[in-house]
């Protein structure tokens, strides 16, 4: 990642990172200090305002929120270098291909020319011996232009090939860059693009399409008490049954830390509703225990909110109703699903 700041100023952020990350008990890996050097030079507004948030709620910046920082605002950066240096090499095997094709006419004109020559000669030939020697230059030349195609065609297929692995590698670096890599469903990157699309296809068919938000209940609790490893072991388990419990063109993301989403396109906000019990009810009935003692953990629950997209709408506002019904949900007793019309009852009441 490269900020284009000065010596001086470099240094003086560089300072400042490190000592804000021993302040915080951060480990100095190179992720981290991107994080905090960023930070210094102010270069980021939304990095700085969800730090400061972090830093005025108290929170622990332990590896999980640390890894999540990176994620949401330096991960592109990464995968774009990844996509440039294959796109960089598939366009090195293509141009392969063209000098190789343009070698391959060139020698079809000589070859042609070559034939032209030989028939002249034999047609203005007035002895066998001279015809016999026009017969065998064609000959000669065309075992040449015989071995040189075969060249060409073993080196065809060996950039087909090549170009077909790289291919499938962009496909796989594009693939990974919109994954968690913890729970393997979409990532935060993924839900945005996803969440456009189903808006955009939403406002031209007229078709409902809702948007839920989850999160795990008392999960800093138990990721405290039993271990971040632990943890990671209930992210990922809540993943799976999301992604069980959805369907078709249906999107379960990580949107961050112990944060979820989910995007049900062409979907009532009544069969959201049911969706999102189904998944809820799932979850809790699973007893969490540590395979390798045996300690039984309990269950865990979640709570979630759930609205319906209005055409026209910032999607901001679409967030910030579905974050609404969650936190509402978690304020009134958590373990249960909460739709933005049973928060407009509440409020007229």
């Amino acid at each position: 990642m490269e900020f284009g700041d000065g010596r001086e100023q470099a240094d003086s952020y560089a300072e400042q990172a490190l000592e804000l990350m021993r302040k915080y008990g951060i480990p100095p890996t190179p992720n981290n200090f991107t994080i905090w050097y960023a930070y210094a030079g102010e270069k980021f507004p939304d990095l700085r305002k969800a730090l400061d948030a972090l830093i005025a709620n108290d929170e622990h910046f332990d590896a999980m929120q640390n890894a999540g920082l990176y994620d949401k605002f330096f991960s592109d950066a990464d995968d774009g270098l990844a996509v440039h240096e294959t796109g960089r090499r598939i366009e090195g095997q293509m141009a392969r291909v063209l000098e190789m094709l343009g070698n391959a006419s060139e020698g079809v004109d000589n070859f042609e020319a070559s034939l032209k020559t030989g028939l002249g000669s034999i047609a203005s030939s007035d002895g066998l011996t001279g015809i016999r020697a026009a017969v065998q230059r064609l000959v000669a030349e065309t075992q040449q232009m015989q071995s040189s195609n075969k060249k060409l065609q073993e080196k065809l297929e060996n950039s087909s090939s090549e170009i077909a692995s790289l291919r499938q590698n962009l496909e796989d670096v594009q693939r990974e860059a919109m994954t968690d890599a913890l729970t393997g469903i979409a990532n935060r990157k993924m839900f945005d693009a996803s969440l456009r699309r189903a808006a955009a296809e939403s406002a031209e068919t007229g078709e409902p399409m809702c948007l839920a938000l989850t999160d795990i209940d008392f999960f800093k609790k138990f990721n405290d008490t039993y271990g971040h490893q632990t943890g990671d072991q209930v992210l990922k388990l809540v993943a799976r049954i999301m992604k069980e419990n959805v369907k078709g063109r249906d999107v379960a993301a990580r949107y961050g830390g112990e944060e979820f989403g989910v995007i049900l396109p062409r979907t009532s906000i009544e069969d959201a509703h049911t969706v999102c019990e189904q998944i809820r009810n799932t979850v809790s009935t699973k007893r969490i225990r540590n395979r390798q003692t045996g300690e039984e953990m309990g269950n865990i629950t979640l709570s979630l909110g759930i609205a319906l997209y209005r055409k026209g709408e910032p999607l901001s506002e679409l967030i910030h109703r579905a974050d609404e019904g969650l936190y509402f949900a978690k304020r009134n007793g958590r373990n249960q699903t909460v739709l933005e019309d049973q928060l407009d009852t509440i409020e007229a009441n």
